[in-house]
């Protein structure tokens, strides 16, 4: 098959793309960055070189391809003038143009937990956007909606936390939680990908399931801190400190609502749509987290 990738090379993929390849697949992989073209024919693909806001270099990438993976890269959080729904809606419409003067039957699309709310989830609220446009496509256009919960290294954003107060820090606390890896989610796309698929689907993605309690254990035990614990704090407080580390004010205010949307409706669609959990445990991504965490 010929298969179109974005998201360069990383965290999913990379090893999405060494897959499909060593399956034999002719992948192309979408990248905003020359200096990866080297690393992306290194794994045998073809490197597309160019900006996924180019909607004819877009549209040159998908050409001939019999399925494309579409994801929206992440924003830059830090920026006080992006515009996180604009930006997202702009990237979903290239893809549907793009899509549709191409004639592409297959797409996957990574989509994200919480998706399935229009209101109450936060940041998280421009995957359910993106999904609506992607619908928009022709009835014959099959797509994936892949909706993997959150990220094993999005931990990584509580060393400060760990380090300056002793403690894993959020403002929602005493739930369990499901996590995934990346590496998961790649077998996930590639294994999906190359089957034939109609109508629009929905598939969840995750790795393990862990009590709060549980995460700070797993972690402390591996920076050697094995009493740490995981302290749920007011939205208001975490407020502050986003908005004190220099968040942009909707961002900040959208990640607090989207944590305190973890205890209630943010997985109620999950738990509905259980998926057989991934192979990467917590227990496996803690190495990864302690490097970080001593560096």
């Amino acid at each position: 098959m010929k298969i179109t990738l974005t998201g360069s090379l990383g965290h999913i993929g990379q090893p999405l793309t060494s897959e499909l390849v060593q399956k034999g697949h002719t992948v192309t992989v979408i990248s905003s960055k020359l200096e990866k073209q080297a690393a992306i024919e290194a794994l045998g693909a073809i490197a597309a070189i160019g900006s996924l806001k180019d909607i004819e270099f877009l549209t040159s990438a998908f050409t001939g391809a019999d399925a494309v993976y579409c994801m929206i890269p992440p924003g830059n959080y830090a920026d006080p003038d992006f515009d996180l729904m604009a930006e997202c809606s702009q990237l979903a419409n290239n893809y549907k143009q793009a899509i549709l003067q191409t004639g592409v039957k297959r797409v996957v699309h990574l989509s994200s937990i919480g998706a399935h709310m229009d209101k109450g989830n936060g940041i998280l609220a421009f995957h359910h956007i993106v999904e609506n446009i992607l619908r928009q496509l022709p009835s014959d256009v099959g797509i994936k909606h892949l909706r993997p919960v959150g990220f094993y290294y999005n931990l990584l954003s509580f060393i400060p936390a760990i380090k300056s107060r002793g403690a894993i820090v959020s403002n929602y606390g005493n739930i369990n939680e499901p996590w995934v890896s990346p590496v998961d989610i790649a077998a996930v796309v590639a294994a999906e990908i190359v089957n034939s698929f109609e109508g629009r689907t929905i598939r969840y993605v995750a790795s393990d399931e862990l009590s709060c309690d549980e995460v700070a254990s797993i972690l402390g035990a591996a920076i050697g801190k094995p009493d740490l614990k995981w302290i749920a704090i007011p939205d208001e407080e975490l407020l502050e400190g986003l908005l004190g580390a220099g968040m942009p004010p909707d961002i900040a205010k959208g990640f607090v609502e989207m944590n305190a949307s973890r205890p209630g409706l943010l997985y109620e669609d999950y738990y509905r749509n259980k998926p057989v959990l991934g192979k990467v445990k917590l227990k496996d991504f803690a190495a990864e987290f302690a490097a970080v965490f001593k560096q």
